[in-house]
């Protein structure tokens, strides 16, 4: 599967690897686990890759049986995960879960990546602590190059949108904090309270949104698991 040479051996391990482990592919499953169907959906999850080799990989991923291309109401095209592909699922979320355990925390704090962050956090956003009106989360990485530098969270109802381009709207809550904190606090790592005393988050606008920032911030999956010492 994509020009990758063959293990040569029968066992079930080295087969499945050659599907399933070539360059990107799994990030691909992780983003269709995450509920992404549309091309450029998956892009917004993946933004370093190429939409040549994302396309390419996609195409393996159908001749495997494991990702099926479907057209929706709208006319464009959805991909989603076959029965076998379903049957993933546990893998994919297990490297996770090995990743958050064992992976040291400093390391995976080098990768930053403000795009992918928010993304991330735009849709495992809870929507059920906000306000019963449109609530506007403005959040602003001092650090980063201005066309990088703001990003606005809008939530309506159960509908969470993600804008990097000012929409207009008044925001309701401002939140300024170095990337890297942010992504400590999506991963789990610390949490909005202690940010916040140390100085590195702050918080300016509606107290409710502030105080509950905790419980709507969309976290990442892996973010209640406990980190451990290889021995």
């Amino acid at each position: 599967m994509g020009g990758t040479q063959s293990y040569g051996q029968f066992c079930p391990v080295a087969m499945a690897t050659e599907i399933v482990c070539t360059r990107w592919t799994p990030l691909i499953l992780r983003e269709l686990f995450a509920g992404s169907s549309r091309f450029n959906d998956l892009r917004k999850g993946l933004p370093r890759m190429s939409p040549t080799l994302l396309s390419k990989r996609l195409k393996e991923l159908e001749t495997a049986g494991i990702v099926e291309r479907v057209r929706g109401g709208d006319g464009s095209w959805h991909y989603g995960l076959t029965t076998s592909g379903e049957d993933l699922k546990p893998v994919v979320f297990g490297l996770g879960l090995w990743g958050q355990r064992w992976l040291e925390a400093q390391t995976s704090l080098k990768n930053l990546d403000p795009s992918l962050l928010m993304w991330d956090m735009r849709r495992n956003l809870d929507p059920t602590p906000l306000l019963p009106r449109r609530a506007v989360i403005q959040i602003l990485y001092p650090e980063l190059p201005r066309p990088r530098r703001y990003w606005w969270l809008i939530v309506e109802g159960r509908e969470v949108d993600l804008c990097s381009i000012d929409p207009g709207f008044d925001v309701d809550l401002h939140v300024v904090s170095d990337l890297r904190t942010m992504t400590a606090i999506w991963m789990g790592l610390t949490t909005v309270g202690e940010e916040t005393a140390s100085g590195r988050l702050k918080l300016m606008g509606d107290e409710f949104l502030g105080a509950s920032m905790q419980q709507w911030l969309g976290l990442s999956p892996f973010a209640g698991e406990e980190r451990r010492v290889a021995s």
